[in-house]
């Protein structure tokens, strides 16, 4: 068995595992990297073992508000990169930075146990095309992304047609000759509706919930780059991004969807305008939440049913980290309870990449948490003063980065933060740990 006194492991090769490897090879810090798939990209290669990507996906947010800050996307990238132009990009970037000679690919982590207190190091057991193989590390860095496991609710009833996970869908030519209800009007949920309108004999789109909807374009530029540059307390921020809905969206309760019961920003946006535009076509018809399921026939909770020939949940995913024991992460509810989302509050040697999420925080915001993090085991090791201030900030209590918004109570939302208060704490730990702050 290999056993490496200061060398890490790094579980993940989509945008969070290759920012964190960027980042230790800047630093001169040894580790070694696990993927499962052949290549990098994590979910954003739709061949991969566990994608969960689908033929029609894009990004949300634009190329500018996504991109990295050292690695811009190709000018020639559409404004909204498809997954394919995305797989692309991070293979670019592992390509510029040498990244992928520092992973093993095809691997599969089984298990990463501790070998003793913290600070003793860990024990990560994989399984490779040659069989199982096992290897000691000084630290763990898990990077394996939050949308790989489906949430599939359970449905009173039995369907006798076919019922499926968004996980599961891949291809619009799925919905050939059906008839169609997907569960969950996220952006996910409404992004396959819109190929199900367009490829089934019918779509309808059942809703537990109602959303705020934010258009792609403003004025004919992408809608997430026309914000920033005067800062607005929230409550006028809504008042003015409200307003500016209203001109660009209009009301989509015209058009059968429930009138959300939180307020903007309480829940991440829905970043589609095609789905309001067939909803006022008539193309689409919006449902309330399900009450139960009969042969191929679907009851909902206002009484009214309907038959349909397939069912797709576009419910959303659980965070998942399988291969360590839950009691090591901190679970606190629906999520790890760590310091700025990636910290352990005991320990120096297991930190958690990526399980983020704002709107709007890019994968410029997800390499900056991993800069603080790597920036954090270099002056660990080098006994710098700023390190030690960290270390003791994250033993202490703590709460999320909110930036006192009062997000819904979902499992989804139980790791969201407010953009502007976790880039502000996060860039201010990286100061600190350079030198170039107070």
């Amino acid at each position: 068995m290999k056993q490496t006194r200061d060398r890490l492991a790094l579980i993940g090769a989509g945008p969070m595992g290759l920012a964190a490897a960027k980042l230790l090879l800047e630093q001169d810090i040894e580790f070694q990297g696990f993927e499962l798939n052949s290549g990098v990209g994590g979910l954003w290669d739709i061949d991969g073992p566990r994608s969960t990507m689908y033929e029609t996906a894009h990004l949300i947010s634009s190329k500018t508000m996504t991109e990295f800050a050292d690695f811009p996307m190709h000018e020639d990238a559409a404004e909204y990169p498809s997954h394919r132009e995305m797989k692309r990009y991070f293979q670019d970037f592992a390509r510029h930075f040498d990244i992928s000679r520092h992973y093993r690919f095809g691997a599969e982590v089984l298990s990463c146990t501790p070998l003793g207190a913290p600070g003793d190091g860990w024990r990560v057991i994989w399984r490779d095309a040659e069989g199982e193989h096992s290897e000691d590390f000084a630290g763990l860095l898990i990077a394996n992304g939050t949308l790989s496991t489906p949430n599939m609710p359970t449905f009173d009833g039995k369907f006798d047609g076919d019922l499926i996970h968004s996980s599961q869908y891949r291809y619009p030519d799925q919905f050939k000759d059906k008839r169609v209800l997907v569960i969950g009007a996220g952006n996910s949920g409404c992004d396959i509706a819109v190929d199900a309108i367009h490829h089934g004999i019918s779509c309808d789109l059942s809703m537990r919930r109602g959303y705020h909807f934010v258009p792609k374009y403003v004025f004919g530029k992408p809608a997430d780059t026309l914000g920033g540059a005067i800062k607005l307390p929230m409550a006028l921020k809504r008042i003015v991004d409200g307003m500016i809905l209203k001109w660009f969206v209009g009301d989509p309760q015209k058009y059968g969807f429930p009138k959300p019961d939180y307020k903007l920003y309480e829940s991440h946006p829905v970043v589609n305008s095609l789905v309001l535009y067939h909803a006022g076509h008539g193309d689409i018809t919006i449902r309330p939440d399900i009450d139960r399921f009969d042969g191929q026939t679907v009851y909902f909770k206002d009484g009214t049913s309907a038959y349909y020939d397939m069912v797709l949940a576009a419910t959303g995913y659980k965070l998942d980290y399988p291969f360590i024991g839950d009691g090591l992460l901190n679970w606190q509810g629906d999520a790890p309870h760590l310091y700025l989302n990636c910290m352990h509050p005991q320990r120096d040697d297991l930190f958690v990449l990526g399980m983020v999420e704002a709107s709007g925080l890019g994968w410029q915001g997800r390499h900056e948490q991993a800069e603080m993090v790597v920036r954090y085991i270099k002056g660990l090791r080098e006994g710098a003063p700023a390190a030690t201030a960290l270390q003791q900030t994250k033993s202490q209590d703590f709460s999320r980065a909110t930036g006192g918004m009062n997000y819904i109570d979902l499992p989804r939302m139980a790791y969201y933060v407010d953009k502007a208060t976790y880039r502000k704490a996060v860039r201010r730990w990286i100061g600190k740990l350079t030198g170039r702050a107070a």
